[in-house]
């Protein structure tokens, strides 16, 4: 029997510079609905007025944990001690092959360019990437975060 309200652990999902507004507007209301923090870097290639963000994420805008950050340095500095993963489809290592933490931050780069290749060299060790088959060059940005979300919640409300 599942309990009338479901504890989810916390965590963050990072967005550097999305270009297509739905897709935010996807993932601010998945956010709202798993508890986790929302962070949105560098240029959006939206205004955060705009009509089709706002209907994405419904009503539940008022409830979203979102944060703006300059740069993914300025988001460094500002959580320190953060576990950050990079996902990208060139990495080797796929996202159920991490032992996710509590405060972990989910990185997920532009809808068209994925993360720059300086992000992904200097953290090579921390790239993460969602298995594919056939002609794919990738998922859709608010199908690849609920994946790796998901799979953080299920870790998470095992410990």
């Amino acid at each position: 029997m599942r309990p009338d309200k479901v504890i989810i652990p916390r965590f963050n999902i990072v967005l550097v510079e999305p270009t297509i507004p739905p897709n935010t507007g996807s993932i601010a209301r998945l956010a709202v609905g798993v508890g986790a923090g929302l962070h949105l870097v560098g240029k959006l290639g939206f205004s955060t007025d705009d009509k089709s963000l706002k209907r994405a994420g419904l009503d539940y805008w008022k409830y979203l944990d979102l944060q703006y950050h300059d740069t993914l340095d300025n988001l460094h500095d500002r959580y320190p001690d953060g576990r950050f993963f990079y996902a990208t489809k060139k990495s080797k290592r796929f996202y159920t092959e991490i032992n996710y933490m509590e405060g972990d931050f989910i990185v997920f780069g532009s809808e068209t360019r994925g993360l720059p290749a300086d992000v992904l060299k200097r953290y090579a060790d921390s790239t993460i990437s969602i298995p594919m088959t056939g002609p794919m060059r990738s998922l859709n940005l608010s199908n690849a975060v609920s994946v790796v979300s998901y799979e953080l919640i299920r870790q998470l409300m095992r410990t």
